[in-house]
């Protein structure tokens, strides 16, 4: 592939090839999209709000020894990043009661849950990202159990960190 050909093109992303085959180019875009992007607009500079916010968790994160792709920022909107293998796996996270989880199971919304709930959802849009299991996880081959396990262990201690940080910002974050 050549350098800046466009690989792949999402709801707030493009990926890019860059001269190096182990590293790409990430393109934050303007648009926003809800309700698994039925619903769709615009937003001036949301690519670089998200960019910067991006690369600030990113170091955080690796600054407490958890490794991430992100390499740098060379624009305000632009990421550079390891090529790495994609699992169709959304990892949810949850402290407190909200959206899906108490529809699916009657708790009460902002109920302080006794630990942070972990939840595995299958990346698929025109699924609607249903919720999975460990067995259909592992059935449908989207993960090995020890990738599981490593993708948990991380999951709450990204939880933690970020549980932390948004405190020290401030800013209460439900999930």
């Amino acid at each position: 592939m050549s350098s800046n050909q466009k690989l792949y093109e999402g709801k707030a992303k493009i990926l890019y090839t860059t001269d190096d085959p182990e590293i790409l180019l990430t393109s934050f875009k303007d648009d926003a999209t809800a309700f698994n992007a039925q619903k769709r607009g615009t937003i001036t500079g949301k690519g670089r709000i998200n960019c910067t916010i991006s690369s600030h968790i990113f170091k955080l994160l690796e600054a407490n020894g958890i490794p991430t792709h992100f390499i740098d920022c060379p624009a305000p909107d632009k990421m550079r990043i390891r090529k790495v293998k994609i699992l169709l796996i959304e990892v949810i996270v949850r402290n407190i009661a909200a959206g899906s989880l108490c529809k699916q199971t009657g708790l009460a919304e902002g109920t302080v849950l006794k630990f942070p709930l972990v939840e595995y959802c299958y990346k698929n849009d025109s699924l609607q990202d249903p919720l999975l299991t460990r067995d259909r996880l592992l059935i449908m081959e989207l993960a090995t159990p020890e990738q599981l396990e490593q993708i948990r262990t991380f999951a709450l201690k990204i939880n933690y960190i970020l549980k932390n940080f948004f405190k020290q910002c401030q800013i209460d974050r439900k999930n």
